[in-house]
């Protein structure tokens, strides 16, 4: 008789080794855990807006659905649609617009056409961390650039120029970045592209723009050069994160072999989303977006304000998405234990930089500002009775 619980001779895929759990669906369940049993939390670990889709887009899903739009669509997505996203950019046409399921079904579709086994891509560290297991998928190998403060949590040319090696086939950038909220200056990209150019690829996570703040301007990939695959998603500034459903732009040259790997990889990108993803990018919905943008800032500013009167300041402001990455070693305890104590004994749930890279990792936590700014306040209460607590035991 097989036993369930024993894997069979064969095993599992010895990739799977090293795709490591991710630390915020730990302290996420555990905060759920805690919550059934009567207790009440405050959640700063889910990077996901605790607003629901905007009703326009709602309204455009069921209507789709109820007019029978439940079929397969073209692999690169709808024409209405690709149309819709390129008129979003400068000189753009809809022809190098592939819409994907999600965000992570663009970078991993760019990952099986960019990346050869053996060759490397360069990856912020701390960053993303998918990025890293999208490119090991694809045979790859993931070198993390150590990023700080002092460049903003974001690379400079003269960073990635220093690692690129002969076995380099190009490097995947954030901005505004996760877990910091950085942005990527313009001059510094274009840096970044002159550096790169005839040597590899240049991607450009984009999924937060549109979240940016004060006087941050973060300017599309696709403004700087012309030879870069930017990607982007529904997911967090339109609100849409469970209607799986993003897009990349491409150079028109990759467009072939996009269109085939993205075939072969998820046929085609989901129908209903497709739909309202069409109202998503219109007027009305628009207006909500943007109030939703500004209700953010506030919860940064709020946020920001309360860590640095607890002793907590960020290191670097965030300029964009709906992060505070933070430093807690002058608590004397690491990230985790950090995060972990938080939790348990305060109510407050965070994720500790573990989640992000290597670097440093075990003296950053990341607060996400996804939650109003009454439970904000309630969390900086939580938190610093929590810090008053750990400094007076022995």
């Amino acid at each position: 008789m097989v036993d369930p619980d024993s894997p069979p001779s064969y095993g599992l895929a010895d990739r799977v080794a090293s795709i490591a759990p991710f630390q915020v669906v730990r302290i996420f369940e555990r905060a759920r855990q805690i919550e059934q049993a009567g207790r009440h939390v405050v959640h700063f670990e889910v990077g996901e807006s605790d607003f629901a889709s905007a009703p326009p887009i709602v309204a455009a899903g069921i209507q789709a659905l109820a007019d029978g739009h439940t079929g397969y669509t073209e692999g690169l997505g709808m024409p209405a649609l690709r149309r819709a996203i390129a008129a979003r950019y400068p000189n753009v046409d809809a022809g190098r617009v592939a819409v994907t399921t999600g965000a992570s079904g663009a970078l991993n579709v760019l990952a099986q056409v960019l990346v050869n086994p053996g060759q490397e891509v360069l990856l912020p560290d701390p960053g993303y961390p998918c990025n890293a297991v999208f490119v090991e998928a694809a045979g790859g190998v993931a070198r993390p650039l150590p990023l700080d403060a002092s460049t903003g949590f974001q690379p400079t040319a003269a960073m990635v120029a220093e690692a690129w090696g002969p076995n380099t086939a190009g490097v995947l950038l954030g901005s505004p970045a996760n877990p910091t909220g950085s942005v990527l200056a313009t001059n510094e990209l274009a840096a970044i592209c002159a550096v790169v150019a005839g040597r590899g690829f240049v991607v450009v996570d984009e999924i937060y723009h549109g979240l940016v703040y004060g006087d941050a301007a973060a300017h599309t990939a696709v403004a700087v050069h012309d030879d870069v695959f930017v990607v982007n998603s529904f997911s967090k500034y339109f609100g849409m994160t469970g209607w799986r459903l993003g897009w990349l732009v491409a150079p028109a040259w990759a467009m072939d072999a996009i269109d085939r790997a993205a075939q072969n990889l998820y046929l085609a990108p989901p129908t209903v989303a497709q739909h309202a993803g069409l109202t998503a990018l219109g007027p009305e919905a628009l207006a909500v977006h943007e109030q939703r943008r500004l209700a953010f800032e506030r919860r940064r500013d709020a946020l920001v304000a309360g860590l640095a009167k607890l002793g907590l300041p960020p290191a670097h402001l965030p300029q964009g998405a709906f992060y505070v990455y933070v430093d807690v070693a002058a608590t004397g305890l690491s990230s985790t234990v950090f995060c972990d104590r938080l939790l348990e004994e305060h109510g407050v749930a965070a994720t500790p930089g573990a989640d992000f890279g290597r670097y440093r990792a075990d003296r950053h936590v990341r607060f996400a500002f996804t939650v109003d700014e009454a439970q904000i306040e309630l969390g900086l209460r939580r938190l610093a009775e929590a810090l008053r607590c750990w400094r007076s035991q022995p």
